[in-house]
């Protein structure tokens, strides 16, 4: 196996339009395509990070929720990378987005912090 990278990251929304805005409004992520598949009522949006990878937003009228919050086995968070934290923490504040505290990591010695989109997942930004 030769695995270049990762190519995507699927995240499910029981409300489609606000999980859009959220995306690409806030946290400022390109529309490379959005499709409505009408066999399964549901949209699948592809995002852009600078170009490199992507999210699907995916919307279902038949979602399950999160089985434990956010200790389940499985995906924990997704982590953005951003060159200034306390400027991009400002930024979602003024947004309306309620993010933890800045820490720092004991490992790297790095900033973060976490903040949720609108369906719950837990978002970290982490300094690089």
């Amino acid at each position: 196996m030769n695995i270049k990278a990762i190519h995507h990251i699927a995240i499910l929304t029981d409300d489609y339009e606000r999980s859009k805005t959220f995306y690409t409004e806030v946290l400022g992520f390109k529309i490379l395509a959005e499709t409505y598949r009408k066999e399964r009522k549901s949209y699948k949006l592809d995002l852009t990070i600078n170009g490199q990878y992507q999210i699907e937003l995916f919307s279902f009228p038949d979602f399950k929720e999160r089985a434990s919050f956010p200790e389940q086995k499985g995906l924990r968070h997704l982590a953005f990378a951003v060159e200034n934290i306390e400027a991009s923490v400002d930024e979602l504040v003024s947004r309306g987005v309620d993010v933890q505290g800045i820490r720092v990591d004991e490992l790297t010695n790095k900033k973060f912090c976490f903040f949720y989109d609108p369906n719950g997942q837990p978002l970290e930004l982490y300094e690089v």
